[in-house]
């Protein structure tokens, strides 16, 4: 991870990269950020300009950083417009050969200024420093991500599936057979610790899951992952989507977050005297993630399309609640099987998915969690069932909420968390500000069907 200023990067890791990946064919190197409404941004130079690329960065403007999804330009309170520029620098230590793109490499970069010090709204920083603030408070943050995606026909604006068959199926599976080999041994090649690989619930969905690393490092895998999906998926002669909803009222696909907190005496949501086996700080820091899960649907699920994803009794986690091993909570506690839990209990947010832009998404999440910590919150009461079976007086009488139900209350809720607001500084919450209102007013009156078109292949 680079650090405040651009960084000098040694000859020992530069010389050894460059001469596997010529070993291995590559002849272009892309460089990718991730922007605030979740677009994976590129910029891609030779490979023989590594040493230098990693000492001065490549180029690109700021203006991402205020972009919607769909590229309308936007102006922010600090960010915004044509001036100025940025340098993109690699961390050698993530660059890796693309398998399923012969000739290419990818790298995560970092934003710095053009007179060295780190860009004030570089999101991967912003994650790297939440988890320097946990270190300094004695804790260790393990995240991965799930993802799901659609298979679909090519060459179509309309959604065909490119595989039938139920949920989770033997007869979904056989079609994927194929597909699934190829697909995990790519992404093993490419250092990636693939745990599972299904078909899913809605109409030609996976999933996939990845084995839990620091947060930064899951957020890169995060990105190296649907890179890599989408490439072997077009190899495959079909088309994969991560978008939240490609069919107003039917399942969508979610990038939930799984995480674990620990100390130095192990797991702090397992072998405690609290509910289900949390320690005070572990139930602490699940509280404040809950406390501050309306504004964090602005992080982790603001797009419209989203929002068509989160609809009730979907297992999509639109609830203000948590649960043990409830699936309509948006807050899970997972324990593990007996044998496991000291190692394997962790929470997972459901409301999530790949609009967002995971950088952002880990690091926000570890600042709610240590606000928690801090102040020495207690979870509320958990929840069983699904809320959408009780009535509104009996769930306004236990105290279930629905989290936002559009993009423009996320954000509403977003400005107002003091604690998020002052974790991401004010120029990037700004930014993400900026853009989840200027996507929430263009979107106001469309319909569901206009929504899930205008998005259906953007991510």
């Amino acid at each position: 991870m680079s650090g405040d200023r651009i960084p000098a990067a040694e000859p020992a890791e530069l010389v050894p990269a460059s001469a596997r990946l010529r070993a291995e064919g590559v002849e272009l190197v892309e460089l990718s950020f991730v922007d605030n409404a979740g677009i994976v941004r590129v910029k891609t130079a030779p490979l023989d300009r590594l040493p230098e690329l990693a000492r001065y960065g490549l180029g690109a403007s700021p203006c991402f950083e205020t972009f919607t999804f769909d590229d309308v330009m936007l102006r922010g309170t600090h960010l915004g417009g044509p001036d100025g520029d940025l340098r993109l620098v690699p961390d050698i230590a993530r660059l890796t050969r693309l398998v399923a793109m012969p000739g290419w490499a990818w790298a995560p970069a970092d934003k710095f200024t053009q007179d060295g010090p780190r860009f004030v709204a570089c999101q991967r920083a912003f994650a790297a420093r939440q988890v320097a603030a946990a270190a300094a408070a004695g804790l260790t943050i393990s995240a991965a991500f799930e993802h799901e995606w659609v298979l679909a026909e090519p060459g179509l604006d309309e959604f065909v599936p490119a595989i039938s068959g139920s949920g989770y199926g033997q007869v979904r599976l056989e079609a994927l057979a194929d597909y699934g080999l190829t697909l995990v041994r790519t992404m093993r090649e490419q250092g990636l610790d693939v745990l599972q690989f299904h078909p899913e619930y809605a109409l030609g969905q996976a999933e996939l899951s990845v084995a839990a690393k620091d947060p930064v490092g899951a957020a890169d895998d995060a990105v190296l992952t649907r890179h890599t999906v989408r490439a072997v998926t077009r190899r495959h002669g079909w088309r994969a989507s991560f978008a939240p909803c490609l069919v107003p009222d039917g399942a969508g696909s979610g990038a939930h977050l799984h995480l674990s907190v620990h100390d130095s005496r192990g797991n702090l949501f397992a072998s405690g005297a609290g509910r289900h086996g949390l320690q005070p700080a572990g139930e602490a820091f699940l509280a404040g993630v809950l406390r501050e899960l309306p504004a964090l649907v602005a992080v982790g699920a603001g797009n419209p399309a989203s929002f068509l994803r989160l609809g009730p009794s979907r297992w999509a986690g639109i609830w203000h609640a948590w649960g043990h091993e409830t699936r309509e909570a948006a807050l899970r506690l997972i324990t593990g099987t007996e044998g496991t839990r000291s190692w394997a209990a962790n929470a997972e947010i459901k409301c999530f998915d790949a609009t967002a832009n995971p950088y952002l998404v880990v690091g926000a999440v570890i600042a709610a969690g240590l606000a928690g910590v801090r102040e020495e919150l207690s979870l509320p009461d958990e929840i069983t069932g699904d809320p959408a079976l009780l009535g509104e007086d009996a769930r306004t009488e236990a105290g279930i909420e629905r989290l936002p139900a559009g993009p423009a209350e996320a954000a509403d809720a977003l400005a107002s968390s003091e604690v998020l607001a002052e974790a991401l500084d004010p120029e990037l919450h700004d930014a993400l500000l900026t853009v989840r209102r200027g996507e929430a007013e263009r979107f106001a009156e469309a319909t569901p069907d206009e929504i899930a078109a205008a998005t259906r292949w953007t991510w």
